[in-house]
């Protein structure tokens, strides 16, 4: 006989993994990447280590997954900002936007999650989440582009450059402190979308059109 997991056993395996999942983003969030342990993991989701272990056999393994999960959330959150928008360069300023200000609410989270010194298997992990974000806006760029609202140029490496921007500007060692989020994620976007070609005039429109998330 084959068992079968049952509906309601595949959903609470699955709120498990998302409970470790959390435990371990809270974690990050507070302390840093460093912090991930697997036995300080199931202290805060209130389950035994072993438990831990048979959903992600390493440390390594939880941490890519939880930076995994997070970066499918950012993207996903970036896409449906940018496609509610009127416009090719509205659609840009509202997934910069929108990156900056989730990652400044954040801001520790997302230092750990994509630029803090981590050893070179969670860095792999880490250079992903990057990439998938510059592969985002780097679309929003090129269509921007086609519809000549933008000048021509590279956007191959005009998207790591925002989102360097981004990371630097907001949420690395260098980022100033103090200030509202409203005002950093401005200054922050104004600083892309002038470097991209936009007119101060017209880039300071886009950004006042822009809600934050």
């Amino acid at each position: 006989m084959v068992y079968r997991r049952t509906e309601n056993v595949v959903r609470r395996l699955a709120e498990r993994e998302q409970t470790i999942l959390d435990a371990a983003q809270s974690i990050a969030g507070e302390d840093g990447m460093g912090a991930v342990q697997i036995a300080a993991v199931a202290q805060r989701a209130d389950i035994a280590a072993g438990t831990v272990y048979r959903y992600f056999p390493s440390k390594n393994d939880l941490v890519a997954e939880m930076i995994a999960a997070m970066a499918e959330r950012e993207l996903a959150a970036m896409r449906a900002a940018a496609d509610a928008a009127p416009g090719p360069l509205s659609a840009l300023a509202a997934s910069i936007v929108t990156f900056a200000a989730r990652a400044l609410q954040e801001r520790r989270l997302a230092w750990a999650m994509m630029a803090e010194p981590v050893d070179v298997d969670i860095d792999a992990s880490r250079l992903n989440f990057r990439r998938a974000l510059a592969a985002e806006l780097e679309k929003r760029i090129k269509t921007a582009i086609t519809g000549r609202h933008l000048p021509d140029q590279d956007a191959r490496v005009a998207a790591p450059a925002v989102v360097g921007a981004v990371l630097e500007g907001l949420v690395g060692p260098l980022a100033p402190t103090g200030g509202t989020m409203r005002e950093a994620v401005q200054v922050v976007t104004l600083l892309a979308l002038r470097a991209l070609g936009v007119v101060d005039a017209r880039a300071r429109g886009l950004v006042a059109q822009c809600v934050l998330p």
